[in-house]
């Protein structure tokens, strides 16, 4: 797998797919992302990372319309979103949560089938469930059923396909299936894709784009190669959860 591609100057015209701005949600009045501004273009990967309880699973979930906002706007082709999360659904965004979200006391055809997914195109991409679709998906391995998850919202067509830790729990060469399949919606598809990426390897080897966020806050917003001379300290921190150094090394990345 090759590293992702730099984005072009004209790239950063192109009106992004989805965009928080100055955006502060939380639970209850109590902010746990503070004053965000954070965009994904069309055919751009962006993968956020940060330390457990940085607020990763929050953002999305605000951008996806299911935390309202404490301030500022969270923007879906341009527009100021207002849409319930069904609706944003219908309109081209897709999201595979961490808990795997497929029906386990359904087969995977079923699951494929009440999604109102392409099921060759699902099957197109994970070959390995061809042989399981009459398989309950709570039978099937974690994997398989993160497979399903991945296939069925890249199999709808989407504009946007927000993930989060697509790689929790799984073998490597499982994950990086998922990943690839998720590179190639980019790349050849035009999806905008926002991963929350539990490893750092990963992130810097199929994004295009690294926010680092920490306590609520991006701390860091660039490219790959911007982190690659301080990557060996970057993952140190990253591992040892050392928000301090974190900081340090995003504030002398993000000029580089």
């Amino acid at each position: 797998m090759n590293a992702a591609a730099t984005p072009t100057d004209a790239a950063r015209t192109v009106v992004p797919v989805i965009e928080a701005v100055n955006l502060s949600v939380g639970y209850g009045r109590i902010p746990v992302i503070r004053e965000m501004n954070l965009s994904v273009r069309p055919g751009e990967v962006v993968a956020l990372v940060g330390p457990n309880g940085a607020g990763k699973t929050t953002t999305l979930n605000a951008l996806g319309g299911y935390l309202p906002a404490l301030s500022g706007t969270v923007r879906w082709k341009g527009v100021d979103a207002s849409a319930p999360p069904h609706r944003r659904a219908k309109d081209g965004l897709a999201f595979v949560n961490e808990a795997r979200s497929v029906l386990r006391r359904l087969t995977t055809r079923q699951n494929l089938k009440l999604a109102r997914t392409d099921e060759t195109a699902c099957l197109d991409l994970f070959p390995e469930l061809r042989a399981r679709l009459d398989t309950k998906a709570g039978d099937l391995s974690g994997g398989e059923q993160q497979m399903l998850s991945v296939g069925r919202a890249l199999a709808s067509n989407p504009v946007m396909l927000m993930a989060d830790e697509l790689s929790l729990g799984l073998a490597p060469k499982v994950t990086e299936r998922l990943l690839i399949a998720v590179r190639a919606a980019a790349d050849d598809d035009n999806v905008g894709v926002l991963l929350v990426e539990q490893h750092l390897n990963n992130a810097l080897r199929f994004a295009d784009r690294i926010c680092l966020i920490i306590s609520g806050r991006i701390e860091f917003d660039g490219r790959p190669a911007q982190l690659k001379e301080n990557e060996s300290s970057l993952v140190a921190a990253y591992l040892a959860g050392d928000t301090d150094a974190l900081r340090e090394i995003a504030q002398g990345s993000q000029g580089s």
